[in-house]
């Protein structure tokens, strides 16, 4: 419908997770500079890139309402170490998972869907705000953040194809069927939340079978 815009979800984030991204981000240094990386997701989520101020995240991290400058120039570039390094982390698990995997098409292929599912539901806040924040980033900002979204994409094809190519895998289109199954992944942290029925790993587990009955050919 013309004019109509879409409303996007906002959620606080959960406990567990601002405690997981405390380790995860432990190479971000000094603490203040991480602490605020941890404010932004928090403040970002609840209300959104353009409705957040940099005092609403210096107020998050405990700092007077300047402290943010003190470690990032502005708002943009605080969204865009979150970006960074959160889409950073996310290509090396993958990365790590499909190097660790025994050869064969399905293990690859249900290592890296686990693997992009679990880290997807573990940081399920800080993946919804940058999923819906990217648009906010500057030019140059988006397209390295993008970059790396795109080797992930290319990580995923390559499993597909080479499943393809060994006649493991039923796949008339490989481009198509590797949105599809990013997709599945990606979804995860717009819906899970970490009060509800499952564990990240065991839905892992599940969306790396979906991910197999997706592609496998059948007798």
């Amino acid at each position: 419908m013309a004019g109509r815009t879409t409303q996007i979800p906002r959620a606080a984030a959960d406990d567990q997770e601002l405690r997981d991204l405390e380790e995860a981000w432990s190479d971000v240094e000094p603490a203040t500079a991480r602490r605020l990386l941890i404010a932004g997701v928090t403040a970002f989520a609840a209300k959104g890139y353009h409705a957040t101020t940099t005092r609403d995240i210096a107020e998050h991290a405990g700092l007077s309402p300047g402290g943010l400058y003190v470690h990032y120039r502005s708002k943009e570039e605080l969204l865009y170490r979150i970006a960074l390094t959160g889409t950073r982390d996310s290509l090396e698990h993958v990365r790590r998972a499909v190097a660790g995997a025994p050869g064969d098409p399905e293990s690859r292929l249900r290592a890296v869907v686990g693997s992009l599912v679990v880290r997807g539901a573990r940081y399920h806040t800080t993946g919804r705000v940058i999923e819906y924040e990217l648009g906010s980033l500057e030019d140059g900002h988006r397209a390295e953040v993008a970059a790396m979204r795109h080797e992930i994409s290319a990580i995923v094809q390559d499993v597909i194809e080479d499943g393809a190519r060994q006649g493991v895998f039923d796949v008339p289109d490989v481009p198509g069927t590797t949105l599809a199954v990013l997709s599945l992944a990606i979804d995860v942290a717009r819906w899970y939340r970490a009060s509800g029925r499952w564990a990240p790993e065991e839905i892992g587990g599940l969306y790396a079978d979906l991910a197999w009955r997706l592609v496998r050919r059948v007798p």
